[in-house]
């Protein structure tokens, strides 16, 4: 995947590296596991490796590593979107509440969350420019140059907001590719930038996206170079 990352940065400019991510539904024991000290559980018994599963795309860029149901369960919005939690345990959890309680979120929202059907055992994360095959879902933090490239190669691509991490549901479960604005919930978690976005392509479409992404850049250099020579009659 050394290759296709590789072509993934320059095409989109990208300042971040794209990972993969997936799913499977043994537990692995050779894999590196994400191995920290857990944080005393709230009354309702949530606590985790992070304080939310969005917060391992950040350390999914540096090395791979996997992670089980537990390691997620701090923020049980994420366990839902990955298939680790039931929408009606997640509903019952004090983080939920304090999102409903909030005004972020409505009960009514919740049943046009996507989330993964079937639990998995474990979730993989991996810089994608390491990995030995092809993951579930490719997950990019995009710029505005790169989101705009994005947009313009799959124009009826989803758009979304909150919760951010479900575009990775959408992508593994539907087979689409989806950008997303992000969440205050996931940016606050994650310290991800205001200048970042999100996109997730499914595995199994990744070079069809390669091709449509090369083929839009390629555009919009010799857009780029039209307007940059239009514009030199402006020069003083």
């Amino acid at each position: 995947m050394q290759n296709a990352a590789s072509k993934l940065k320059s095409t989109l400019h990208l300042n971040v590296e794209p990972i993969g991510i997936s799913f499977s539904d043994r537990v692995d024991p050779s894999q590196e596991f994400f191995d920290i000290e857990m944080p005393l559980p709230t009354e309702d018994g949530r606590t985790g490796r992070v304080a939310a599963g969005c917060v391992f795309w950040m350390h999914a860029v540096e090395r791979r590593f996997a992670t089980v149901a537990a390691d997620h369960a701090n923020c049980s919005v994420g366990s839902f979107t990955h298939g680790f939690l039931e929408l009606s345990v997640a509903a019952t959890k004090s983080d939920v509440g304090a999102l409903v309680t909030s005004g972020w979120v409505s009960e009514s929202d919740f049943g046009t969350i996507e989330h993964v059907t079937t639990q998995p055992a474990q979730v993989i994360y991996e810089p994608l420019s390491s990995s030995s095959s092809v993951p579930d879902v490719v997950f990019l933090r995009l710029n505005a140059r790169s989101a705009m490239i994005f947009r313009d190669a799959f124009p009826t691509a989803r758009i979304e907001g909150k919760p951010q991490c479900h575009i990775v549901a959408i992508a593994k479960e539907l087979g689409e590719i989806a950008l997303s604005f992000g969440c205050m919930l996931s940016r606050t978690r994650t310290s991800m930038p205001s200048s970042e976005m999100t996109a997730a392509i499914p595995g199994p479409l990744l070079q069809e996206a390669l091709d449509r992404l090369e083929e839009t850049a390629s555009i919009d250099r010799n857009v780029a170079n039209y307007a940059s020579i239009d514009s030199k009659r402006f020069a003083n």
